[in-house]
């Protein structure tokens, strides 16, 4: 073998040497540019949960696909494809709901305070007050008991419409206020033998056929 080509052959050998170390450290490069916490460890469909006190449910919450994610300082949920929430009193009748298109839970690590956000077209129905609020945005804080926003928000209820900046309420939407109110009106005289019937929880009477009255 000449010298020429020992040298050739050492700087060919050189070169593919080069090219494989470039290659690792690119790959490696990607590797630490990938960011785990936006990826999610875990990925359910059609999440159904319910939860109980003394053997009567108090809540059911159910959304297309809940997507779980995990850093140091908080574990949280999304809920991509919307979010519906069902809120039972303590006599077991469903008292509120909450949907929305979309939904994220967090949960911090180390105080262990949980805070859910609803958001796109949020919908919430009080069904023994017969209100319904509409918002863009709904924070839901469970160690507080509460639920309110900062957005824009409407609330139609027998006694009229309100509309305005910022709520508070409890978490089953009992007592609703709306902070900032503006160009509302009120239902000023009521029919005193109006009756109002709660279509979420009321089964009705059964109706007879026409051959049974006969």
């Amino acid at each position: 073998m000449t010298h020429i080509s020992r040298i050739f052959r050492m700087t060919a050998t050189a070169f593919t040497v080069a090219l494989i170390v470039l290659s690792c450290k690119s790959k490696l490069k990607a590797a630490e540019d990938l960011d785990m916490s936006k990826s999610p460890l875990q990925e359910v469909d059609s999440m159904y949960l319910i939860q109980s006190k003394n053997g009567a449910v108090t809540l059911r919450v159910f959304a297309n696909v809940m997507e779980r994610f995990d850093n140091d300082s908080v574990t949280y949920e999304t809920f991509p494809m919307g979010l519906n929430v069902y809120s039972y009193g303590d006599d077991g009748v469903l008292e509120s709901t909450i949907r929305s298109d979309n939904a994220m839970h967090k949960k911090n690590k180390r105080s262990g305070v949980e805070m859910w956000q609803a958001f796109g077209n949020v919908v919430v129905r009080n069904l023994v007050n017969h209100q319904t609020m509409q918002s863009d945005t709904i924070y839901w804080d469970r160690t507080r008991h509460e639920i309110y926003t900062d957005c824009y928000i409407r609330m139609y209820s027998p006694d009229g419409f309100i509309q305005g900046y910022g709520m508070r309420s409890d978490e089953k939407a009992r007592n609703a206020m709306i902070t900032r109110p503006f160009n509302n009106y009120a239902v000023v005289v009521k029919d005193t033998n109006e009756v109002i019937i709660d279509t979420a929880n009321f089964i009705g009477p059964l109706l007879k056929s026409k051959h049974s009255q006969k």
